[in-house]
Parts: C-alpha cells; sequence; structure tokens
C-alpha cells in the first residue's frame, strides 16, 4: 500500500469541495503545505472537443503578460549566416545539418525546436525521433516561422505551448507559486481568452467544461469560470 505524506493528508483536508472563483481560488491554492522549493503553478482546461476530429484540435503558443518563471532551452534549425545570431538571441544550439546529425545521434537536451521554413526539408527525417517527444518543429504552434530570432527569443524566456492531449485536456504552466496573485490572475486570463478564441467553429456544446488550478505538489482546485476580473 502506497504511503501517503502527512502534507497530502493535511491538503486533502483543506481542499475546496465546489468550484471557486479565479482570485479566490489561487488564495486557496497557496494556503496549501508547500515544498521547500518554488513550486510551478499549472491549469488544465477539459474541453468538450473530439480529438478524433482534426479540425477540433486545439494547438498554439502564447506569451504570458507576466512569463512563467521558467527558461526553455531552445535550439534553432536555421542557415549557417544566422547560427550566431540565433545563439546571441537565446538558443544553446543552432545549425542545420550538422545539428540533425547530433540529434541523430542521440541528443535531446532540448525543450523547443524553432526551424525557418526553408529548414524544413532538412529536418523532416527527425519526424519519427522528435514528433513522439513532442518537439517537432511545427507552423500551429509558432516553431515554424520566417522570424526564427525573435521566435527564439520569445520561446526562451519561456513562451507557452500547448495542445489538447487524448482526453480533451490542455495543460499549462502559467507562473510560480511565488508570484503575485494578480500576476497568476493576469497569466490566467489571457491562457484562458486563448483558449476562449481557439474554440472550433464545429463545436456546439459546452467547450469548457473544467477548469482545475494546482501547483506541483498539491492537489486540484476547480475554477467556476473561464476568466475572471482582475484583483
Amino acid at each position: 500500500m502506497p504511503h501517503i505524506s502527512k502534507r497530502r493528508k493535511e491538503n486533502e483536508k483543506m481542499t475546496p469541495e465546489a468550484p471557486m472563483e479565479a482570485p479566490d481560488a489561487f488564495k486557496a491554492l497557496k494556503k496549501f503545505k508547500a515544498p521547500k522549493f518554488d513550486q510551478s503553478v499549472e491549469v488544465v482546461f477539459h474541453l468538450g472537443v473530439d480529438v478524433k476530429q482534426a479540425d477540433q484540435m486545439i494547438r498554439g503558443s502564447v506569451s504570458l503578460p507576466n512569463g512563467i518563471g521558467k527558461a526553455k532551452r531552445v535550439i534553432a534549425f536555421c542557415k549557417p549566416e544566422q547560427v550566431k545570431a540565433a545563439k546571441d538571441a537565446g538558443a544553446v544550439e543552432a545549425g542545420g545539418d550538422d545539428l540533425v546529425t547530433k540529434i541523430e545521434g542521440g541528443w535531446f537536451d532540448f525543450d523547443v525546436a524553432i526551424a525557418s521554413p526553408d529548414m524544413m526539408r532538412e529536418i523532416s527525417k527527425l519526424g519519427r525521433t522528435l514528433g513522439p517527444k513532442g518537439l517537432m518543429p511545427s507552423p500551429k504552434n509558432g516553431t515554424v516561422t520566417p522570424k526564427v530570432l525573435e521566435a527564439v527569443g520569445e520561446f526562451a524566456a519561456g513562451k507557452v505551448e500547448y495542445r489538447t492531449d487524448k482526453g480533451g485536456n490542455v495543460h499549462a504552466v502559467i507562473g510560480k507559486m511565488s508570484f503575485a496573485d494578480g500576476d497568476l490572475l493576469e497569466n490566467f486570463n489571457h491562457f484562458a481568452e486563448t483558449i476562449e478564441r481557439a474554440r472550433p467553429n464545429s463545436i456546439k456544446g459546452e467547450y469548457i467544461k473544467k477548469i482545475t488550478l494546482s501547483g506541483t505538489m498539491t492537489p486540484g482546485v476547480q475554477v467556476a469560470r473561464a476568466v475572471a476580473e482582475e484583483a
């Protein structure tokens, strides 16, 4: 039988049973007994989409107003003349065929891969390697773009990627527990509005069915509505 920690037991007793407005949900989240590290604050949107339908898949990227408190390791597939500028913009590695070969050899020390459109033919061979890991560049989430340097800077600073999983859920980090409540709320509202705007035209019924906030090691707190008034 798995051991349940004292902190977890105490937190479960403190978990609100009813959904709360977003400002109150963040306050409830910060009342949980916390570990010593600065936890990430995560949000999950359970959507009324049919993920088997291509036009109902939600996918994209967004820069949150207050960042997420975490830098990402970004690589850039680009022409030789752009390599130095890409690294100066924040890429941990940049290149063309040489970078493809490095990844084929088993190197995966990165979180996001950016590519210019003219590099896609060269990196297409990595589809089976990067695709299952969610690392293959795609125009849908802004990682295939002619503005490589701009994208590198944004993703290195913590630009958030999101996509529906098999259960119709969208997960995203929207900050750190140390963030001010107002900053977390602003990030939440911005992300919620982004998800609202991504609503497929083919959805006729309820779109956002459930929203849950949580810390890295806390129970979840349900949010009563998608977009709240800022505190």
